[in-house]
This record gives C-alpha cells, structure tokens and sequence, in this order.
C-alpha cells in the first residue's frame, strides 16, 4: 500500500503526518468505543485531494475498494480533539454496515507534523 499522511490546513500551510508514525505513537493508548455519530468527518468534504484537485468516479471507486479490504483490527486514531487522524475507511465501512459505534484511540497531545508546508505531491511516497 502506499505511504499515506493524515493533513490539516494551517495558517502556516498544509500540514502532514505520516500515518505509520501515528499507528505507532498511538499503539500504547487506551482503546474504547466511541459512537460514529460523534465523527464529524463523516458530513465533511473529507477526501478532496487536498483542495489540489477535484475527485473522479475513479478516485471514487478507489476509495470504495479502500474500505471494502480493510478491517476492524486496528482502532481508528483521532486527535486531542476528536479530529479521525486515521482510519476513514473503517469509518466509512462501519457506517455503510449500518454498525453504530467504532473502536478508536485518541491522543491527549497531538503528535507535532511530519512536514508544513509542502504539497501533498512532494512528500516521499
């Protein structure tokens, strides 16, 4: 699978997480339930590349085979402040099973960013 990073806007531009980073520094915290209704993420223009460019029907069917393979063994990780860090697609499949909760980590600081500033298509991949 490809290097993925977890991004949020700034006022000092794009941040970046890189998502193996976070599995392991969230590998240690408490695991519980949290209702999906509490996913804000889930109304949200979630996947938009990044506002770099519109998404496709392919992008569309990518991001639907994404959630069809994955699974619910690894907890979804959200931020200090609830924010999904990773784990959308186990978000969007528990949502399209119809399920009400989902298992997930949060941190009580957020970890600092891999990279500010730089273009989603300059990061190593």
């Amino acid at each position: 699978m490809r290097k993925q990073y977890h991004f949020r806007a700034s006022p000092n531009g794009l941040r970046a997480w890189d998502v193996d980073r976070l599995v392991e520094l969230a590998k240690d915290l408490p695991r519980r339930r949290i209702p999906l209704r509490e996913i804000c993420e889930i109304d949200e223009a979630y996947w938009s590349n990044e506002g770099t460019k519109p998404l496709t029907c392919r992008d569309v069917v990518e991001h639907a085979q994404l959630m069809l393979d994955c699974d619910f063994t690894f907890p979804i990780i959200l931020s200090r402040d609830g924010r999904v860090m990773d784990g959308m697609h186990r978000v969007c499949k528990a949502l399209l099973l119809g399920q009400r909760d989902i298992e997930a980590v949060r941190f009580t600081q957020d970890p600092a960013p891999d990279y500010v500033g730089v273009h989603p298509d300059d990061l190593p991949y």
